[in-house]
């Protein structure tokens, strides 16, 4: 790939980190509020009801990850790279999710013989979920693991990743153009919901996922192409906090739908992110952040079930937990996704990137 000169990307952007770690915690409380509504006052609970919007992150924060590490990697190997990138992939997010899907299977097999409903846990779903296809547009509702729902989308935004890359020359775009294709990708992620009849990024995921997906996960292409042209500094990161303060501003003040600013926010707060050095950037750089954000795929991925069990275990008819056992359930969702971090996720991609299949050998160009 040729034409504007780029910086070179650091191995990771800790504030980066940081936030994903953040964001799947926002993901956590937004599943348990209904259980927090004698402890939490309303305003809280409804704050917490927006933590789908953290998904909405993680869409954009996946595709500019992508672009950094991959992207070069595509430019030097060219079509060759599509067989070892979708393995390192799907060694990345697979084996987690098999496992968390094995244990329910077990759990749901437990309800069947002890005579209690499965609703919600369809047998005929399992393929789709195994295969990490149960949201594209497959199936009418949510069902096994919920959180995984964005994990399938996210392995359809993999796939689709070489043809973004070969299809669109992200590196000649000017920032100005980059603007431009973050403002009609956000144009047609709301057109799609207002088609619909939706106005809320977290409206029937089962249809919109794979598409509000998609889109995001371009966008966050295209921002890491801005990143990557500008320079660092605290200007860059003002500049961008000032941009998501007014477009949050303008969207509450015009009582615009969600659908119509949140992703243009969610964006700037990114970019803030990624620029800032200031006391937040350091702060989400921090040893205990960074250990959040490098848990955090656990932490989103087995939350949910954690807290089927959790209620079964503790929680009485009315569903509400105190304070102590809120801490007793963030301590444990926090200590068990650290030790299947350890334990599982990260052995379990260093096996499967040691032992590619061969289409996902990667077989580098000899010059001339």
């Amino acid at each position: 790939m040729s034409g504007a000169a780029v910086k070179p990307p650091p191995m990771q952007l800790d504030a980066l980190t940081g936030l994903r770690g953040l964001a799947a915690w926002f993901v956590v409380f937004y599943h348990i509020r209904y259980s927090l509504t004698d402890i939490l006052p309303a305003q809280a609970i409804e704050w917490l009801a927006k933590g789908y919007l953290a998904v909405d992150l993680f869409f954009m924060l996946s595709g500019f990850v992508m672009w950094l590490n991959y992207a070069g990697r595509f430019a030097e190997n060219g079509k060759a790279m599509i067989g070892p990138f979708l393995w390192k992939r799907f060694a990345r997010i697979w084996p987690l999710h098999a496992l968390i899907l094995l244990a329910m299977v077990a759990f749901v097999g437990v309800l069947i013989v002890t005579g209690r409903a499965t609703e919600g846990y369809p047998l005929a779903e399992l393929p789709l979920h195994l295969f990490l296809m149960q949201n594209w547009g497959l199936t009418g509702e949510l069902t096994w693991n919920h959180p995984a729902w964005s994990i399938s989308t996210e392995f359809a935004a993999y796939l689709a990743f070489p043809l973004l890359i070969f299809v669109v020359r992200w590196e000649r775009l000017s920032i100005g153009w980059l603007v431009a294709a973050l403002g009609i990708l956000f144009a047609l992620l709301h057109t799609f919901f207002a088609a619909q009849g939706l106005a809320d990024l977290g409206d029937d995921i089962a249809r919109t996922g794979l598409m509000r997906c998609l889109l995001e996960f371009t966008a966050g292409i295209a921002l890491a192409n801005i990143w990557q042209r500008v320079e660092r500094g605290s200007s860059a990161a003002l500049v961008s906090i000032a941009i998501c303060a007014a477009i949050l501003a303008a969207g509450f003040a015009l009582l615009l739908p969600e659908t119509m600013f949140a992703p243009a926010a969610i964006a700037a707060l990114l970019l803030a992110c990624a620029f800032g050095r200031g006391h937040i950037t350091g702060a989400l750089s921090a040893r205990f952040m960074v250990w959040l954000g490098d848990t955090s795929y656990a932490t989103y991925l087995m939350h949910f079930f954690a807290f089927i069990l959790f209620k079964i275990a503790f929680v009485g008819a009315d569903l509400q937990i105190g304070w102590g056992m809120l801490l007793m359930f963030v301590l444990g969702v926090q200590v068990l996704a650290t030790v299947l971090y350890y334990g599982f996720e990260k052995p379990a991609q260093r096996w499967l990137n040691a032992r590619p299949p061969r289409i996902a050998q990667l077989n580098r160009r000899r010059p001339a």
